[in-house]
């Protein structure tokens, strides 16, 4: 017999966007299966007021559920900060938490300037990522090989292991920009590498996946077509793998793994890890 998940609420508090104390909080509360979380997620508190707002909506989570609710804080300002945790909750002031080891290391006070991550739009990084976005929107599914010389990694794979998202997400996250390109039967038929990715070679990654999934993925596609049949797909993916192993590309399996993890895995392998923050 299985038990019922514990229900839990959790808020997500942040002075911009929320989406790093979502992400961490994610990361953390993961742990806890018997759980069942609700986030409630709230962005942009960057005055007195709206901290005080949100510290009665917590106070009044606390008194209809008569459990404090988890509160995630990346709030920059130590005003702010101390009003939220002040509330019947159980407060991570993650922010905080952290600069204070490190201006105990620096030797130096931080800024605490609220936005300061996200401020400047016209900042080298994020146009940087602009770039790479619109790069990799260009160079998905091999639609255009013009080009190929600029990119910082190029994905290849059987159709629907994966690449498209992989590329934006990289592109999205990191600034890189990722093509991709499909490795078709007439590929496998040849035994060899598609003619316009040859000079490019030490910039492929591969991408596979379990025939399994596949199937699954491209029946969504494409119903009860010979494109989504399993007999296809296990053809396919057993010949995209020879030929990564044949050609020593490196590659990985998307089966069970994040975009997240991927797009990590694919950062190291190619040496592209290094970031100015």
């Amino acid at each position: 017999m299985t038990t019922s998940p514990i229900n839990r609420t959790v808020f997500v508090v942040s002075d911009s966007t929320g989406i790093t104390a979502e992400t961490f909080s994610h990361s953390v509360l993961s742990q806890f299966q018997e759980f069942e979380f609700q986030a409630v997620r709230v962005p942009f508190i960057d005055t007195i007021e709206k901290a005080q707002d949100v510290t009665v909506r917590i106070n009044r989570c606390f008194e209809e559920t008569g459990e404090k609710p988890l509160v995630f804080s990346t709030l920059v300002d130590p005003k702010m900060a101390r009003t939220i945790g002040s509330a019947n909750c159980i407060f991570m002031d993650l922010f905080g938490s952290f600069v204070r080891h490190i201006e105990r290391a620096l030797g130096t006070k931080a800024d605490r300037s609220v936005g300061r991550s996200h401020s400047n739009v016209m900042s080298k990084q994020y146009s940087n990522r602009i770039e790479a976005i619109n790069f990799s929107l260009a160079h998905d599914d091999g639609q255009l090989i013009n080009g190929l010389e600029q990119a910082d990694v190029i994905l290849v794979g059987v159709s629907r292991c994966g690449k498209t998202p992989t590329s934006l997400y990289l592109a999205m996250q990191y600034g890189v920009k990722a093509a991709n390109y499909p490795l078709i039967p007439d590929d496998f038929e040849r035994g060899a590498l598609p003619l316009s990715l040859v000079p490019y070679r030490k910039k492929l990654f591969g991408l596979s996946i379990h025939p399994d999934r596949l199937a699954e993925v491209r029946h969504e596609r494409r119903p009860n077509s010979t494109y989504a049949s399993l007999k296809q797909c296990i053809n396919e993916v057993a010949e995209a793998e020879r030929l990564m192993r044949l050609e020593n590309i490196p590659w990985l399996s998307t089966t069970t793994r994040s975009i997240e993890e991927i797009s990590t895995k694919i950062l190291d392998e190619v040496g592209l890890n290094k970031r100015i923050y």
